[in-house]
């Protein structure tokens, strides 16, 4: 299991998922360009410690990451599938597009798979380190990839 992060604009969401990632042993995508330096203060102080010990593969751009891919499983406002209702396998990986933009038209089209999280009426969007977490939760539980204590 992992999550990519496609053209991430803030450096504490990025933080906080890579902190995330290395408290589940999950690996972390980064599809450049970012709209951040990879060593900013605030990608520091929200992955605190735990970021350095993530394992994050950086992708020049989107073709990069693409050919290293396995299943893409895209989180979207678009997506067809619920979440509650999405089958996960343990070679996924889970897509979160950049917090201004999304992914781009043909970047959705490649997803495997498009999944929502179900909200009220009215809201938008979650923030995507939230959104990533709840998705990984489900992912992780579906397929048994929790880490052992």
């Amino acid at each position: 299991m992992r999550l990519a992060l496609y053209q991430p604009d803030i450096a504490g969401n990025v933080g906080t998922i890579l902190r995330l990632a290395a408290c589940l042993g999950v690996g972390v995508d980064l599809i450049e360009p970012m709209g951040f330096a990879f060593s900013d203060r605030a990608l520091q102080r929200a992955g605190m410690d735990y970021a350095a010990q993530a394992e994050v593969t950086r992708h020049a751009d989107w073709a990069a990451f693409e050919a290293s891919a396995t299943r893409i499983v895209l989180l979207t406002t678009e997506g067809g599938v619920r979440l509650d209702r999405a089958r996960f396998a343990g070679a996924d990986t889970l897509l979160l597009g950049s917090e201004s933009a999304g992914v781009p038209r043909h970047v959705h089209d490649r997803a495997d798979v498009r999944v929502r999280i179900p909200m009220r009426a009215g809201f938008r969007s979650l923030n995507i380190a939230v959104a990533g977490a709840m998705a990984l939760g489900e992912a992780l539980r579906q397929t048994g990839g929790w880490p052992l204590p």
